[in-house]
């Protein structure tokens, strides 16, 4: 209870402070801390032991800075360090007792949550501080309310990662966030053509077309935002980019799930995603340098993009596998090449009995009998762990250097939840 009382005491002189300076949204934001002082859900402590570890460092910095002016000047500073020195140590107090107490409440998934809420927060408001764009799409309309909308994902975050972490509900709850991540970009771009551009991070025409991420830029020679966005997702969560956070693989996977059962695709799709591969980098450079029209350019992207559509819409919806993912994206062949960078890896375990459930659920056809005797996925897998959801021997688990298998689990899950509600609060290109 000391603990709780003192975090809303600590958040309402955040909140004071930022409206001190006049920043009507982080006022907000220091307000919903307050109000999470009172929730008694497991994760809240969590939550706030991160929130207010952030807001003693604030202080701190507040302190030092006015103090060194204060010395500058040749005024009294003693009183000044006093009074900051004691807020900031109340809020380093609340935010210990308050990870205390989420510590001492065990593991489970208040962790998971708490965690999540605490990476999204971090990252959006990152983002915002270090962008010279108003990256926040809820700033574009409501100047200073991005700090509200920082506050409200980091608890879309925790409720995801709360679905996440139950085994059985991990692979349905991963399809319909992917669906809503799809359906809320391709909305947005709608607006930003129809006219909004705030919907618009630069407010240029952008086709959605995952092959354009890299063949823009070489064909522009510049306009690399999306590239460095693509290998800091590769960093951070290997592959899973594909199954978590592609705009498009969401709709080949609504088309592959027209089947109950995933069906084993031919050997030779490997040679033809790497033909595909290197054509696409190839024309981008042949198209920048033959001195062709950027019209003659969308055109042939635009084409690019509607083949993959009727991929989707025949081959992948008779066949179960995702299709177009695994045998004609570009940037899905280098999300699992250089995915590897990456240490989460999907493992089978000793006890393998090589039912063949996994081949059945694995939409990316890395699970293949020739898969199994190797005793471990294809270079197709996409980390999106559906494979352990349908294993009914548990032979299938997250692995990463150092962690215990269960813990590598829910430790991916918080980075490609956290992920997952970070793009959702940016501005779409």
């Amino acid at each position: 209870m000391i603990g709780r009382i003192l975090a809303l005491l600590a958040a309402l002189f955040l909140a004071a402070h930022a409206m001190r300076l006049g920043n009507g949204g982080a006022v907000g934001f220091w307000l919903l801390g307050a109000v999470l002082a009172t929730v008694r859900a497991p994760w809240s402590g969590w939550a706030l032991g991160g929130l207010l570890g952030a807001g003693m460092v604030l202080w701190l910095e507040i302190a030092i800075q006015l103090v060194g002016l204060r010395l500058e000047q040749g005024q009294p500073w003693l009183r000044l360090a006093i009074i900051l020195g004691a807020v900031a140590g109340l809020t380093g107090l609340a935010a210990l007792l308050n990870g205390r107490r989420a510590w001492a409440a065990g593991g489970g998934k208040a962790w998971v949550q708490g965690a999540a809420f605490l990476l999204t927060v971090a990252g959006l408001a990152l983002a915002r501080e270090k962008s010279s764009l108003d990256i926040i799409l809820a700033d574009r309309f409501f100047p200073g309310s991005g700090w509200l909308a920082i506050f409200f994902l980091g608890c879309y975050a925790a409720w995801i990662g709360g679905k996440m972490v139950v085994p059985g509900q991990s692979a349905r709850w991963r399809r319909r966030i992917w669906a809503v991540f799809s359906g809320l970009f391709f909305l947005q771009l709608g607006l930003g053509l129809l006219g909004l551009e705030q919907f618009l991070m630069t407010g240029r025409l952008h086709l959605p077309v995952p092959a354009l991420i890299l063949a823009g830029p070489l064909y522009r020679g510049e306009g690399f935002f999306m590239i460095i966005l693509f290998a800091t997702t590769l960093l951070l969560v290997g592959p899973g980019w594909c199954s978590h956070l592609c705009y498009i693989g969401a709709w080949d996977n609504w088309s592959a799930q027209q089947q109950k059962r995933a069906g084993q695709l031919p050997a030779w799709r490997s040679r033809l995603r790497l033909g595909i591969c290197a054509g696409v980098i190839g024309g981008a450079i042949l198209l920048r340098y033959s001195g062709l029209s950027m019209s003659v350019a969308l055109i042939l992207a635009a084409v690019f993009g509607l083949v993959g559509v009727v991929i989707m819409l025949t081959w992948s919806r008779r066949s179960g596998s995702m299709t177009h993912c695994t045998s004609y994206c570009p940037m899905g062949l280098l999300a699992n090449i250089f995915g590897k960078i990456n240490p989460w890896r999907i493992r089978m375990a000793s006890g393998c009995t090589q039912c063949g459930s996994c081949t059945l659920v694995c939409r990316y056809d890395a699970q293949t009998p020739l898969d199994i005797m190797g005793g471990k996925p294809g270079l197709s897998c996409t980390l999106c762990g559906d494979c352990i959801s349908g294993c009914p021997h548990g032979q299938l688990a997250y692995t990463f250097p150092g962690l215990q298998a269960e813990h590598a689990r829910l430790a991916f899950i918080v980075m490609v939840v956290s992920l997952h509600a970070i793009f959702l609060g940016v501005a779409r290109l």
